[in-house]
């Protein structure tokens, strides 16, 4: 009986061993992922913690080149980033040819930042030589400035006010010109349209004549090779200034609030249901974390809010607009809806 008693009490002490054992092995391993956990959250914490590159889809001395800049010289100066920014150049296509790669290689690198405008919609859209890829391949972080189309014609130009020049492309639409320094169904070319098209008139029955970059298409207006010209505000400021051109309407939703154009009406107060804000911003990779996003929502948000950055963009002639990460993507959602109507009322959308 005794020995019987004995190999019990040896079984039941083995049993548990083993379960003690195992309880040990299983709160050592739980605590080994843990841990592991804990140091990958410390690791994405601490982004960033190597170089970043502001990559600009265009060649150097173009509008996303300048603004590419402006945003590097902008972090550095008020020290929101302390890591090495640059600024790298990939023109081609309208920015198409880099947006191919960005959306297929760089998907999961958020070191390699993006700075974009309309056109990613655009050239996603459009028919001719358009990109299977936009900005909903991309993780889009901040709107940071804001432009505005400008109707304009010569300051000699018998058109006072934009109705009358609707009124004559209601009445002969072959007689009118639009010049602009984006290819057909380009920036300029849809915002030039936007008037016409709202006030209940066939865009594709107006020749516009596109020129290589704004200057060519404002010679052009000058040289009365165009009834009116198709630009943003910002790069006509310097004509209406001179007294060269004289503006007939904007497409922003209210007044810009600049002694040159307060008396210049907006699309909206002339009864056409339309604006159409030529934003730039930041786009990131399509497969950005959350904690590097929650990052340059910080950063960008800060950087809207420094006299520095105010001042960097008045010297350029642009004016500041934030909107975050959250806000962003709808207001890209719904710019991609108009510039969608416009081609396909143009003919020109690719589906």
């Amino acid at each position: 009986m005794m020995r019987k008693s004995n190999w019990k009490l040896g079984a039941l002490s083995a049993v548990l061993l083993i379960s003690l054992t195992g309880c040990g092995t299983a709160k050592e391993a739980g605590t080994a992922n843990a841990n592991e956990t804990a140091t990958k959250t410390a690791a994405k914490s601490n982004y960033p913690v190597k170089p970043i590159t502001f990559v600009a889809p265009n060649g150097a001395g173009g509008g996303l080149d300048k603004t590419a800049r402006l945003i590097v010289k902008g972090l550095s100066e008020t020290k929101l980033v302390t890591e090495t920014m640059t600024v790298e150049n990939k023109p081609g296509g309208g920015g198409s040819v880099y947006m191919a790669e960005y959306a297929t290689k760089e998907t999961k690198n958020p070191y390699k930042l993006l700075v974009n405008s309309p056109p990613v919609i655009i050239n996603n859209l459009k028919k001719e030589g358009n990109s299977p890829f936009g900005y909903k391949d991309t993780t889009p972080l901040a709107q940071l400035t804001k432009d505005y189309g400008a109707i304009t014609v010569p300051a000699d130009s018998k058109y006072k006010d934009l109705k009358a020049l609707l009124e004559d492309i209601k009445a002969d639409p072959a007689k009118v010109i639009i010049a602009g320094g984006s290819s057909p169904g380009g920036m300029d070319h849809l915002f030039a349209m936007l008037p016409v098209y709202k006030y209940g008139l066939d865009p594709k029955a107006i020749k516009y004549v596109a020129y290589d970059g704004g200057g060519e298409a404002i010679t052009a207006l000058l040289g009365n090779h165009a009834t009116a010209a198709a630009k943003p505000v910002s790069l006509i400021l310097p004509y209406v200034k001179s007294g060269h051109v004289r503006v007939l309407a904007v497409t922003s939703p209210e007044r810009i609030h600049t002694d040159l154009l307060k008396d210049v009406p907006t699309l909206r107060e002339l009864g056409l249901d339309a604006d159409f804000t030529i934003w730039r911003g930041v786009l990131g990779p399509k497969e950005m974390g959350k904690d590097e996003i929650a990052y340059w929502d910080k950063v960008f948000k800060e950087l809207s809010e420094k006299e520095e950055w105010k001042k960097l963009l008045a010297e350029d002639g642009v004016e500041s607009e934030y909107k975050s990460a959250a806000d962003f993507k709808p207001f890209l959602d719904e710019q991609e809806k108009l510039i969608k109507e416009i081609l396909d009322v143009l003919g020109m959308s690719k589906n």
